[in-house]
C-alpha cells in the first residue's frame, strides 16, 4: 500500500504491492509536459494521430473517457486528445500489478503519463480512489474498460468499473475509439512500426438515476457504454474508407 498528495490535499491511499513516494511539485509538471510534447511529436510523425470529436470533450468539468484497448499507445494518444494545460490533472488508470511492478516501472509510469495504479484483485479500493479524484476540479480520468489489452484486436467484454463508478452521479463518460493502434503496436511486440491512427471522440453521457448497487442497472451501463464504443468503431472505418487516396 502507498499513499499520495495532490496539490497539498489530503493523501488518496491506493493498494499496490511496492511501497514509495508519488512524485510530485514543479519540476515534476514540468518534466511531464516535455515528455507530453514529445509524445505528441511523434504523434505527428512516426505514428500520426488524427482527432474527430474533439468538442466533444467537457471543457471545465471532471470526466471519465473510456476507449478500446489493444495497444500500449491508447492512453498515449488519449491524453494528446487534451488541452496540454489539462496533463496533470488527467490520469490514466493503468494496472498496479503491471505498471506499478516495479520502482522502474513506478516512476515512469507516474512521471510520463500521471498513471495512477488499479489493484485488479481490489477493484473496491480502486473506485474508492477514482470517486475522490473525480471530486477534484478538471479530473479527467482514463479508463479501458476492458480491463487487458487485446489478442485479437476485437473489442472485448466490459468490466463492471465503470458503471459502477458513475452510476447515480453526473459525471460525463466520454466514449471513444482508437483504431490502427493494434496494428502499429499489438500486446507481444516490442517496439511500435510507423502507421497512422484515428481517434473518434463520441457524446458524453451521463447516468445520474442509476443505483451503482443495482446489478441489472450496472450490467445495462456496461453493456450500451460498450454499444457506444462499437459504433464509435464503425465511424472510425467509415473515415478511413472515404480518406481520399495520398
Amino acid at each position: 500500500m502507498y499513499s499520495w498528495t495532490f496539490d497539498g490535499d489530503r493523501a488518496l491511499t491506493f493498494h499496490i504491492p511496492e511501497s514509495w513516494s508519488r512524485p510530485h511539485g514543479k519540476s515534476v509538471r514540468m518534466a511531464r509536459v516535455a515528455i507530453q510534447c514529445g509524445m505528441r511529436a511523434a504523434l505527428r510523425t512516426y505514428n500520426p494521430l488524427e482527432v474527430v470529436g474533439r468538442e466533444n470533450l467537457p471543457p471545465d468539468t471532471p470526466f471519465v473517457m473510456i476507449c478500446n484497448h489493444s495497444s500500449h499507445l491508447d492512453a498515449v494518444c488519449l491524453l494528446a486528445s487534451l488541452p496540454l494545460t489539462r496533463v496533470q490533472n488527467a490520469f490514466p488508470v493503468a494496472a498496479a500489478d503491471y505498471f506499478f511492478s516495479t520502482p522502474v516501472r513506478s516512476f515512469l509510469s507516474t512521471i510520463a503519463v500521471n498513471g495512477v495504479p488499479l489493484d485488479r484483485h481490489n477493484g473496491s479500493d480502486g473506485l474508492q480512489a477514482c470517486r475522490q479524484l473525480l471530486a477534484k476540479p478538471k479530473t479527467v480520468l482514463i479508463i479501458f474498460p476492458e480491463g487487458t489489452r487485446t489478442c485479437s484486436g476485437t473489442l472485448g467484454r466490459f468490466r463492471s468499473g465503470v458503471a459502477r463508478l458513475v452510476a447515480g452521479t453526473d459525471v460525463p463518460v466520454v466514449p471513444c475509439y482508437l483504431s490502427g493502434a493494434f496494428e502499429v503496436w499489438p500486446k507481444g511486440q516490442l517496439l511500435p512500426r510507423p502507421g497512422a491512427l484515428r481517434l473518434v471522440i463520441g457524446h458524453p453521457q451521463t447516468f445520474p438515476d442509476a443505483s451503482p448497487q443495482d446489478r441489472t442497472t450496472v450490467a445495462a451501463i456496461s453493456s450500451q457504454l460498450r454499444d457506444d464504443v462499437l459504433d464509435l468503431e464503425e465511424r472510425a472505418l467509415r473515415c478511413r474508407a472515404l480518406r481520399p487516396p495520398q
